[in-house]
């Protein structure tokens, strides 16, 4: 064991302040065993957020920090999704301004208690995977991630890229977002990828996703749009309702606001 000056000095190298990590994690990289551990803290050189999870210093914990641990230090398969991905990729123009911020992630583990408990304004939201894209592993999904730089020296976080973020988006309506708030984002994606959108739309299981997604597309008569190969699509069959009370678009079979143009 390092004496005691090399070990905080060591401390400070490996851990920054505002970083969060867990007690697994001291001792594989730095060598700490619980005693050690439990000492720093009485010391004040660590400081004990949750049972066995640890950060060093007084600076204000970000949601970044935290998907970092979920993603870096546990290794977990979370990525940033959905309309959270959307704001993050620059579609955030209609995003309304609210007293919490609201991250939703997506993956397949567990999501730790801890997450929703250490920083304050910040509620994480957690997705299955498998709604979505039920033979796609974590492996694969990181081919439809981007990657977002956060803090120098760190590895950058991995959030959804736009055309797997948009498709996250839509399963959201109408119970979490509007009609017309997904119009509106959409409205921005004249330059999504037909390539990246293939694959998903192919891999995609969510019927209800893929038919609304197309209906979109379809509306704002994008590029992208036409050089999509929607006859290798399973859109499944018979009608789904999207909209309660709304009227049927004969094309996709789902139910859209009566009072929309098209």
């Amino acid at each position: 064991m390092a004496a005691i000056p090399e070990r905080r000095k060591l401390l400070q190298q490996l851990l920054p302040e505002g970083i969060v990590v867990t007690r697994k994690w001291l001792a594989e990289n730095a060598n700490l065993e619980k005693h050690a551990i439990d000492n720093l803290v009485k010391s004040e050189q660590l400081r004990l957020l949750n049972k066995g999870l640890y950060t060093r210093g007084y600076t204000k914990i970000s949601w970044q920090s935290i998907v970092y641990t979920l993603q870096v230090v546990m290794k977990l398969d979370y990525v940033v999704g959905g309309i959270s991905a959307l704001e993050l990729n620059g579609y955030s123009h209609y995003l309304p301004i609210a007293e919490k911020k609201i991250i939703h992630i997506y993956g397949n583990n567990v999501l730790p208690s801890w997450a929703n408990e250490i920083v304050e304004h910040v509620t994480f939201v957690k997705h299955t995977r498998n709604v979505f894209f039920e033979n796609l592993t974590a492996e694969k999904a990181d081919d439809f991630s981007v990657l977002l730089d956060w803090r120098e020296g760190y590895e950058p976080l991995k959030i959804s890229c736009p055309e797997k973020a948009c498709l996250e988006m839509l399963n959201e309506i109408p119970h979490k977002i509007s009609f017309e708030h997904a119009d509106q984002l959409i409205q921005g994606m004249t330059n999504l990828s037909p390539r990246a959108l293939q694959k998903l739309l192919e891999q995609c299981t969510n019927i209800k996703v893929k038919r609304l997604f197309l209906w979109f597309g379809f509306k704002h008569n994008y590029a992208w749009f036409d050089k999509l190969k929607t006859d290798q699509l399973n859109l499944g069959s018979g009608n789904r309702m999207v909209i309660e009370g709304g009227r049927l678009d004969k094309t996709y079979h789902i139910t859209v606001p009566k009072n929309t143009k098209f």
